[in-house]
């Protein structure tokens, strides 16, 4: 059987019948996937917006190819809007920047004592990485995608 070379565009994804009568889903083209923070133990569906290196070919770079390990580019907003609720820290804001109203009332929100005890305690172990709060101030975030695209029909990492 032909390879799928899974481009980055709008969702189009075909079932082949296999061995046994079983299917697999040959992603053609993907635009998302389901991305997961490790350290944070934080997963998120998220736009993929861009490849940007595959350690075996540089060709898949050049046509967005998406393959396992491909590093992605991904909107990093649903990752933000997270870890602003769990911390009530802003996060990948420019020096000096206004949030928005409705940041601002997830962020100054009355609470009871005991938890804003609770976020106190968060909040001290609430350390990022600069490379990694540098990413977020441009919104957008480099994934490693984990999953097979052309065995599986998703672009998950």
């Amino acid at each position: 059987r032909p390879a799928a070379n899974t481009k980055l565009g709008a969702k189009r994804i075909h079932t082949v019948r296999t061995r046994g009568g079983n299917k697999k889903y040959r992603a053609l083209r993907l635009d998302q996937g389901n991305f997961s923070w490790g350290s944070e133990c934080c997963t998120r569906k998220t736009r993929i917006i861009d490849v940007v290196y595959n350690a075996s070919n540089n060709e898949l770079v050049r046509t967005k190819t998406l393959v396992k390990n491909a590093i992605v580019v991904i909107d990093a907003t649903p990752f933000r809007q997270w870890y602003e609720s769990h911390y009530i820290l802003p996060l990948g804001r420019k020096k000096g920047a206004k949030p928005t109203e409705a940041e601002e009332a997830v962020l100054n929100k009355k609470r009871s004592k005991k938890v804003e005890k609770k976020y106190k305690i968060r909040q001290r172990l609430a350390k990022l990485e600069p490379a990694l709060e540098e990413q977020f101030q441009n919104a957008r975030i480099l994934a490693c995608v984990s999953s097979r695209p052309g065995q599986c029909g998703r672009a998950d990492g």
